[in-house]
């Protein structure tokens, strides 16, 4: 627990908030121009992608979805279609637009080359496409997302054996400081409006 805890701050310390920065403003211009942000995420971040449509909705003002939340049409897809095409063909089912922008959350970002998180490959690429912001919380600067995204931060993946776990974790921390940041928050959080 105590290495763990040391490799946690040894990552936040390597961060380069250069790219928070500048994955808020992208954000931020999404919101102002219109647009709406679809958030996509695999595994355990499929979970944080419903948890954080709550929070830029609710905290940012966001119109935003994550196509996870809708299990139904998630695996009618995935049983229809395939895998490598749910994300995709979800998002051209909501028309995403050239005011839209994509939040991916994901350990590697896909890798096109390897056939690995292809169903997120193929939604970046459609967004981009379209001419959609392409932004994302990843943990390989190699991977797909990091490669073509717009706005991008790369968790550095310093401990080998902790890449997932790490960048997973970091995750929630990161767009809770998306959320927070003077640029994306309209709402104030029910605790801190209600300390005394």
């Amino acid at each position: 627990m105590t290495r763990y805890l040391a490799e946690t701050q040894a990552i936040l310390q390597a961060l380069d908030p250069a790219r928070i920065e500048a994955l808020a403003t992208t954000l931020a211009g999404v919101r102002e121009g219109g647009g709406r942000l679809f958030i996509l995420g695999v595994g355990g971040s499929a979970g944080h992608a419903g948890h954080a449509v709550n929070d830029f909705r609710k905290l940012c003002g966001f119109e935003a979805y994550a196509p996870t939340d809708n299990v139904s049409e998630l695996t009618a897809r995935t049983n229809d279609e395939g895998w490598h095409t749910t994300f995709a063909a979800w998002l051209r089912g909501s028309r995403i637009g050239p005011a839209d922008g994509l939040l991916v959350f994901s350990v590697g970002g896909g890798d096109k080359e390897r056939d690995i998180s292809a169903n997120i490959v193929s939604a970046v690429d459609l967004a981009r496409e379209v001419g959609a912001k392409v932004t994302g919380i990843v943990g390989r600067q190699g991977g797909y997302t990091a490669l073509v995204g717009d706005a991008v931060v790369v968790i550095p993946p310093l401990y080998a054996d902790h890449i997932t776990p790490h960048t997973e974790g970091l995750c929630a921390v990161l767009w809770h400081c998306l959320v927070s940041h003077p640029a994306l928050k309209r709402e104030a959080t029910k605790w801190e409006s209600a300390a005394p």
